[in-house]
């Protein structure tokens, strides 16, 4: 590669320091996982490793690229931060251990997967600074008509919204669920699947901007962070009232808090399905809301003499 074409250090070398500790981890996960510290993998994930500090390199060297009054405010830098940290906190830190073995903590760990953790990174808005900082063959795969054309069907307002109950009920269902606990690559699959979905879903529903260039309007927006509160919820009153014990697969595999009965951890786990999704929704709810405002807000205001006086009058009772 001629100098003029050479790629700047930060362009290769943290990549590759990145690499080498993830090989670290790896070797030392596989060798002594039981020296390693909680908030390390005691079974590192390739795919998780990447998959979490990549997008932090990118999202952070993405915005140090972009012009200042196009950067994204220092509270959304910090709470996709905050999302990508808690990703990583429920699937590569000694919690991952403590999901496999308590229905509830499981429950916990797939509300940060896929409704709080994504929630947080698409408030980030990273798709900008990560695009801008990704190595150019993948932007140019990530942005290809063929992914494009691919992800189209699956970001249609009812497709996400039902794709974003289904695998909710999917890898509840008590049949899939026993296979994905026991089944290693099925269990990441249903993990990663979590994440996936909630990012697609998140990122559609709290888009800042107007339709278009945003897929969906903000009425079809708030459908969606309405529609999936009561599925959600019903789901979540089943295991709740549920009389038997749904999930066996937490008393073969051991309790790590034998002191609480498996239907009470079912109670338990029932309403961390029922409860914060819902909430979280109705948050979304408000947010799109504000987002309308502010579209509204900064929309050219009418010069019809008789629409202004309207606009003025509407004024006087909403206090707008």
């Amino acid at each position: 590669m001629s100098p003029a074409r050479r790629l700047p250090p930060a362009e290769w070398a943290v990549p590759a320091a990145l690499a080498a500790v993830g090989a670290a981890l790896d070797w030392a996960t596989t060798t002594r996982p039981a020296a390693m510290p909680v908030w390390l993998p005691f079974d590192f994930s390739w795919f998780a490793w990447a998959g979490t500090v990549l997008p932090l390199w990118w999202y952070f060297r993405g915005i140090a690229r972009m012009a200042p009054a196009r950067r994204p405010a220092p509270w959304r830098r910090a709470v996709f931060a905050l999302g990508m940290g808690l990703i990583w906190a429920v699937l590569q830190t000694r919690y991952l251990y403590l999901a496999e073995h308590e229905f509830f903590l499981s429950r916990i760990m797939h509300v940060v997967l896929h409704h709080l953790g994504p929630f947080l990174v698409a408030l980030g808005l990273a798709g900008q600074p990560i695009r801008a900082a990704m190595p150019a063959p993948l932007r140019r795969l990530v942005e290809s008509r063929q992914v494009r054309a691919a992800l189209a069907p699956l970001m249609q307002p009812f497709v996400a919204a039902f794709l974003f109950v289904g695998l909710v009920a999917l890898w509840l269902w008590p049949p899939v669920h026993f296979a994905s606990m026991i089944g290693h690559r099925l269990f990441w699959v249903m993990n990663w699947s979590m994440v996936l979905d909630g990012l697609l879903f998140w990122c559609q529903v709290l888009d800042p901007r107007p339709a278009p260039p945003a897929r969906a309007g903000y009425g079809a927006r708030a459908a969606m962070a309405v529609g999936v509160i009561f599925p959600q919820i019903a789901i979540g009153a089943f295991i709740v009232f549920s009389r038997h014990d749904l999930y066996p697969y937490y008393n073969y595999c051991g309790r790590f808090f034998p002191d609480i009965s498996p239907l009470y951890d079912q109670l338990v786990g029932g309403m961390v399905v029922w409860i914060p999704p819902a909430m979280m929704s109705i948050v979304a709810l408000l947010i799109v809301l504000s987002h309308l405002r502010a579209a509204e807000d900064a929309a050219p205001r009418p010069l019809d003499p008789r629409a202004a006086r309207m606009a003025a009058l509407s004024a006087r009772w909403t206090g707008r």
